[in-house]
């Protein structure tokens, strides 16, 4: 299985110069951490806080909890905690937020220390007053402290609000964003060559809390495979959670997050799948919770074709990575599982498998090729972003765009496709994209390039007319 402490190296790095500034100059550093449900959050954390070789301490919300309750475990867990000096003069009772934080900044002292708050939107929540007593404790207080405070939160929302130009704490913190495990860290975690390791990548999200279960080397597959004997099992408990905490009710939001999940990409088409016996969804229901769930909840993500002339329709996609195969198969599968029917939810999941991961890798493809781009790893100059384009019939689309900026470029460097399938790149795939990318705005035959990722290869007739050729291990490698 994925054991110990794998990847993080980045945020940890960015962690250690912020205490490094703290211990040479004497003053506090506010950092605010957000990330989805099961990121790894809280092991990040609490992997830096067991590395740091200074003293912590670690509070952790309960949702839900009022504030006469989570107060008294404030406390408790801050005489456990070991950095006052003398425990016992840590009070039993305070009378509010102001008063917890002046005991805080009393029991740091002078000597360096890590202080997490673990759930701050769940105090936002129980106290109205909570940014306001925090701030004011910062200004006073704390900052005048060799402290790291480390404000955690999973509602991406309420943290981006939370340090926002209208809140208390405007200005004050530095703000870091934890994603998912990149698919390099999920094959390195798993041991698994590259194709493998994208696979994994896809199936789990990234996500920690599913890689823990996978037994080491394991083929994607049989992991599914086995996965499939228990309804509980993590693969299909965590997005489960997760879905139920982001939307806990079957409304409108949900039936929208549901109808993408399912395949739909389309306002028309998401609004018919998002309708009733009534109807599709009107526009002005289903346009604010689009704008919601992408600007806001950041749960799908929306797409714009992309070359020297603005275009339309925009594409809509499942962008959380721990919803994205739970709502497309995970989901039907598991049901099943709790019937009692293993073999069968296996199947189900195997006959919808090839083709969700042929679209699902395409913005993993997008991803790596504009880090290679930015990286200088490409043979194109200028190139700032990777997307995709299409025309309002839908016919072509091309996977690849690559262009100086979007989503309204100036210059196309390249255009491409993604065959994410067991067979090579042929001659036929060749001409499709040859006569598509010629219809791309901005495109110049002869001039700009073509690019072809394919995971069977790419057939040597073609390999001569095709500019750069990618197959998982140079995908994977972007991340490397």
């Amino acid at each position: 299985m994925a054991s110990g402490f794998v990847g993080r190296g980045t945020e940890l790095s960015l962690l250690r110069t912020r205490l490094d500034r703290i211990i040479e100059s004497g003053r506090g550093i506010a950092v605010a951490l957000r990330g989805r449900r099961q990121v790894g959050k809280s092991r990040l954390v609490q992997e830096f806080c067991d590395r740091a070789n200074v003293r912590y301490f670690y509070f952790a919300a309960t949702k839900g909890m009022s504030v006469n309750d989570s107060l008294p475990a404030f406390l408790s867990e801050l005489r456990r905690s070991g950095i006052a000096r003398e425990a016992e003069a840590v009070p039993e009772s305070i009378s509010g937020w102001p008063d917890a934080f002046r005991v805080l900044a009393q029991a740091i002292g002078d000597e360096p220390t890590v202080v997490v708050i673990d759930e701050v939107p769940w105090l936002t929540e129980q106290d109205e007053i909570f940014d306001g007593a925090l701030q004011t404790a910062w200004d006073r207080l704390l900052q005048q402290r060799p402290v790291l405070l480390l404000l955690l939160g999973s509602d991406i929302h309420m943290m981006e609000r939370l340090t926002a130009y209208d809140r208390p704490f405007y200005g004050r913190a530095d703000n870091l964003v934890l994603g998912p495990l990149n698919p390099a860290e999920v094959g390195q975690s798993l041991g698994l060559d590259a194709a493998a390791g994208i696979d994994a990548h896809l199936i789990t999200g990234g996500l920690p809390g599913i890689l823990r279960s996978w037994p080491q080397g394991m083929a994607p597959l049989d992991f599914v495979r086995r996965e499939c004997d228990d309804p509980a099992a993590p693969l299909f408990s965590v997005p489960e959670s997760t879905l139920l905490a982001e939307f806990p009710a079957p409304d409108h939001s949900r039936r929208v997050l549901e109808a993408v999940g399912s395949g739909e990409r389309t306002n028309a088409t998401i609004a018919a799948a998002a309708g009733s016996r009534s109807g599709a969804l009107p526009s002005g229901t289903l346009s604010p919770l689009l704008h919601r769930q992408t600007t806001e909840k950041r749960v799908l993500a929306m797409d714009v074709p992309l070359s020297i002339k603005s275009g339309k329709p925009a594409l809509y996609r499942v962008a959380d990575s721990n919803l994205r195969l739970y709502l497309a198969a995970l989901r039907s599968v598991q049901e099943l599982t709790r019937r009692g029917r293993p073999d069968t939810a296996y199947a189900l999941f195997t006959r919808r498998w090839t083709t969700w991961r042929g679209k699902a890798v395409e913005p993993l493809v997008r991803e790596a090729l504009e880090l290679a781009a930015l990286a200088g790893s490409l043979p194109f100059d200028n190139v700032a972003a990777v997307g995709s384009w299409w025309n309002r019939a839908f016919d072509p689309e091309i996977d690849l765009i690559g262009a100086d900026r979007s989503p309204v470029a100036h210059r196309i460097a390249f255009a491409g496709s993604i065959k994410w399938l067991g067979s090579a790149f042929d001659r036929h795939d060749l001409a499709d994209l040859t006569r598509g990318a010629g219809m791309v705005p901005g495109f110049i035959p002869q001039e700009s390039a073509l690019v072809v990722v394919s995971l069977g290869g790419v057939q040597g007739s073609c390999a001569d007319l095709v500019d750069v050729t990618w197959d998982a291990h140079d995908v994977l490698a972007a991340w490397s």
